[in-house]
């Protein structure tokens, strides 16, 4: 009996990880045990670095109500104490936007717990 090797879905598999490494450097994007393993080291990359956006976002935002919150002569720490001993329930990435793009309305938001830290 005659040997099968199955050569179309090899070369299919082959293609698209090829395909995949398309603008890469050098070897990486064209011999195929090179570019199996940049593929597969690019999938660990992106696996990781998709959790890794969710802390760096709210890094992003605390910074972005400290800085907003300093204007305001208090400091990060201080204002969500006082934030959440005021029960006000708004996230870090709603007040970041306030405090970025509608600075009235953060500024009340920080009127709000000043008066009730009181």
């Amino acid at each position: 009996m005659p040997r099968a090797k199955n050569a179309v879905a090899s070369r299919a598999r082959r293609k698209k990880v090829l395909k995949q490494t398309k603008g890469n450097f050098g070897a990486r994007k064209n011999v195929w045990t090179v570019a199996k393993n940049t593929y597969e080291k690019g999938l660990t990359y992106a696996f990781r670095d998709r959790r890794k956006k969710k802390s760096e976002f709210r890094a992003l935002w605390i910074q972005r109500i400290n800085a907003a919150v300093r204007l305001e002569g208090l400091s990060y720490s201080k204002f969500m104490g006082l934030v959440h001993k005021a029960e006000i329930d708004i996230n870090r990435k709603v007040l970041a936007d306030l405090a970025m793009n509608h600075a009235d309305a953060f500024k009340a938001v920080v009127a709000k717990v000043k008066e009730l830290a009181k």
